[in-house]
């Protein structure tokens, strides 16, 4: 592979590979599941990269580095032609590429009568036109095959918003402060009285931002920014300090950085990698660990669990997760892991895995089932309060009009109002006190939104007492 290779994204690779076939930004633009803006802008940073000015010119200066092979054209020919003056220009791409523009049909030379096409031409011709209508039929099949769905999924930015659903009246909930910005894919996390909101997407793209929020006050503050700005993140509280591993950078790629908030002195510090990029992961401490669980990089859903040691700064691998998945989310209930719902590239999952890291003696821990969700939920929240989880949103494919709760002791879901009804994905979710806070998120637009939950707990009263 070329030295030079990193100058471009992996996604203005792509692009520009696409480019160099001679197709136009719309077909691009499908090719990739993004917008013709998100392409416009890609190859303008294009441009702005490789010191070139038009499509054409971007095609000779890929061929030239070896980035785009092209039958019969060889960088050092077409570095050769490059050296002529610009007037020269498309008549040397026509020389190095056959997909570059073809000159002018009155300069081209007569073409004698050509002979009718054989059988075997016919047979081929109708062979292709099966296989093109095959794959017009069969979208879902590509897409979940495909690293520009699995992009697609990592981001909402350039993505056409429409008007949310109005807040529904729900039992037991009640807005709250709004956060300082709409903001999705963020992490929420608890230090037992404050809840912190950190980086995350937003309409004008990934954030570094950290904010604070007083329940009791109900109010917000600002805090020390990320060093770096990521989304689809996910945060835990350990030993007085927040870890926030991964996410997404501004070029939509996987990081494998660990970044460590210390509200006392406000300030972040960076600690040991993880062993590959992730994002969209769930994220959980206990006994004085991180456990990190899924998530995605640039080449799909993963299934890994990564376990941290924050005395050791040191992370290692511990027993898989059943599938590969990504937007989970994950919960602790007395020293075992629930992991829910998620994506897996296809569909919305309503599965639960739990995974107990002492279970039965093996390395690395053991994974068994729950009963699964009464709906499928990508993009969820998931908040543990004692023998309970509270599962709020999600409704990537799928409208939801309600949230659900889960009892340990019985083993089973149960459904519970929800303020936002229909889609409402990649929020943050966390518990002060006996309290869930639902935040953020994405229906149709970028939320807003701050929502208080008061779950509603069993008390045991004496049935009588003996007075005189």
């Amino acid at each position: 592979m070329p030295d030079d290779l990193d100058l471009l994204s992996e996604r203005e690779l792509e692009v520009l590979q696409l480019v160099a076939t001679g197709v136009t930004n719309q077909e691009i633009a499908r090719a990739l599941v993004i917008s013709p803006n998100t392409v416009k802008v890609h190859l303008r940073n294009i441009y702005e990269k490789l010191g070139v000015q038009s499509r054409t010119e971007a095609t000779m200066e890929a061929v030239r580095r070896g980035w785009v092979s092209v039958p019969g054209a060889e960088p050092a020919k077409v570095a050769a032609l490059t050296e002529g003056a610009p007037a020269r220009e498309e008549s040397a791409l026509a020389a190095a590429s056959p997909l570059a523009a073809q000159p002018a049909a009155d300069a081209l030379p007569a073409v004698p009568p050509q002979p009718p096409i054989a059988a075997w031409q016919r047979v081929y011709m109708i062979a292709a036109a099966l296989l093109v209508i095959l794959a017009s039929l069969a979208p879902g099949w590509w897409r979940s095959r495909s690293p520009a769905l699995l992009a697609v999924a990592l981001t909402d930015v350039g993505q056409a918003q429409t008007a949310a659903a109005p807040r529904s009246q729900a039992l037991r909930w009640q807005p709250r402060a709004r956060p300082p910005q709409p903001v999705s894919r963020f992490a929420l996390v608890s230090d037992g009285a404050r809840l912190y909101a950190i980086a995350g997407e937003t309409a004008a793209g990934v954030s570094d931002q950290t904010a604070v929020y007083d329940p009791d006050a109900d109010r917000w503050q600002t805090a020390a920014a990320k060093p770096t700005a990521v989304a689809n993140v996910s945060a835990a509280w350990l030993d007085g300090r927040i870890y926030l591993p991964g996410g997404t950078l501004k070029d939509g790629l996987a990081t494998d950085i660990l970044e460590v908030y210390d509200p006392q002195t406000d300030r972040w510090s960076a600690a040991a990698a993880l062993p590959a990029p992730r994002a969209a992961y769930g994220l959980v401490a206990l006994n004085g660990k991180l456990y990190l669980f899924g998530g995605a990089d640039s080449k799909g859903y993963r299934a890994e669990t990564y376990v941290y040691d924050p005395a050791a700064d040191r992370w290692e691998s511990a027993a898989r997760m059943p599938s590969p998945r990504a937007f989970l989310a994950a919960a602790v209930i007395e020293g075992k892991v629930y992991v829910a719902g998620g994506f897996d590239g296809q569909r919305e999952l309503d599965t639960v895995a739990v995974y107990d890291p002492g279970g039965t003696g093996q390395p690395g821990g053991a994974w068994s089932t729950a009963a699964r969700l009464n709906a499928p939920r990508g993009g969820l929240g998931l908040v543990a309060l004692g023998p309970r989880l509270y599962a709020v949103g999600g409704g990537w494919t799928t409208p939801l009009d309600f949230s659900e709760q889960y009892d340990a002791q019985t083993g089973v879901w149960s459904r519970s109002a929800t303020p936002i009804i229909g889609q409402w994905r990649n929020l943050g979710a966390a518990a002060v006190g006996q309290k869930v806070y639902a935040m953020g998120g994405w229906s149709g637009g970028y939320l807003v939104v701050n929502e208080e939950y008061q779950p509603l707990f069993r008390t045991l009263l004496p049935l009588g007492s003996k007075g005189g």
